[in-house]
């Protein structure tokens, strides 16, 4: 399936494209919360796949590695795994999602997150995009 944002819902997009985050080529933010790590989905990542429908989210304890996935999403359009952009042990998980998966499109940087885990090795978060990276890839 190919997936077709106009020029305008990406300009929108990198536009709301927090600079204090790191991101992967999967459209997954990660954000440094003291010795956890939480993610979401970005806002081009939810644009991509329209409206969320279900969140399916890891379980609090489960040990994911970097490529392993850590839960999905299903949008109107198609279902996408979430892959883990760092490992570690998942330590909470927003639960908000199972009733209302559609905080992912409202507010992807903030009530939509999906996880939180304890990296096992901190520093691997300085490995992922950063914002210009990340916006660059957008462009392309």
């Amino acid at each position: 399936m190919e997936w077709h944002v106009s020029r305008t819902d990406e300009e929108n997009t990198v536009s709301q494209l927090p600079e204090n985050l790191r991101y992967t080529d999967d459209h997954l933010w990660v954000r440094v919360d003291g010795d956890t790590v939480t993610t979401g989905l970005t806002a081009h990542g939810q644009e991509l796949l329209s409206e969320i429908v279900l969140v399916e989210l890891p379980e609090v304890g489960d040990e994911v590695q970097v490529g392993g996935t850590a839960g999905g999403v299903e949008s109107v359009k198609a279902y996408n795994d979430l892959y883990a952009s760092v490992a570690g042990e998942v330590v909470a998980v927003n639960e908000a999602l199972v009733e209302e998966p559609g905080l992912v499109n409202e507010d992807p940087y903030g009530d939509g997150w999906i996880y939180r885990l304890r990296p096992s090795d901190p520093g691997a978060v300085d490995e992922l995009l950063d914002a210009a990276v990340y916006r660059a890839t957008i462009d392309q």
